[in-house]
């Protein structure tokens, strides 16, 4: 499953979603908060902007990427724009699989594709009003290169 959306998502929701596959002897979760301090300022919300139905296609052709390297029997990926403040979720990637690490690497491949290949720009307001566009980092640019062939 992959959605984007504004409202919220139940973590336990969605973890049971993948637990009532058969087969599976593995879950590997991960949700992302927003955060309320980056690069040394204090932020006080962040909002998501995206491109509907590009977003969603770039989303599948990067869950399907993780499926042909490892052996995935279900994933969930949301991921959430809009307005959210600090300690909202903004993301949750779950993979179920038959072993531990299948879902451990998918899990993590799905996440450093979007960090850098999905299209969202976030917003960040700091403490003091001023906005800011988080641009991508360098560092998660090369988190990516260890998944090249």
């Amino acid at each position: 499953m992959i959605s984007v959306q504004q409202q919220d998502f139940n973590q336990q929701v969605e973890y049971e979603r993948l637990r009532c596959q058969s087969s599976i002897g593995a879950i590997v979760t991960f949700t992302g908060l927003v955060r309320d301090i980056n690069d040394g300022q204090a932020v006080s919300d962040l909002s998501l902007e995206h491109y509907p139905g590009m977003t969603e296609k770039c989303l599948v052709d990067i869950v399907e990427k993780a499926k042909a390297r490892w052996h995935i029997i279900a994933s969930t990926v949301i991921h959430r724009v809009g307005q959210l403040s600090v300690t909202d979720q903004i993301v949750f990637v779950g993979i179920a699989s038959q072993h531990r690490g299948d879902a451990f690497a998918a899990c993590e491949f799905i996440m450093d594709y979007l960090k850098t290949e999905a299209p969202f720009w976030k917003k960040e307001t700091m403490e003091n009003g001023q906005t800011k566009w988080v641009d991508a980092r360098e560092s998660d640019q090369k988190t990516l290169s260890k998944w090249a062939e």
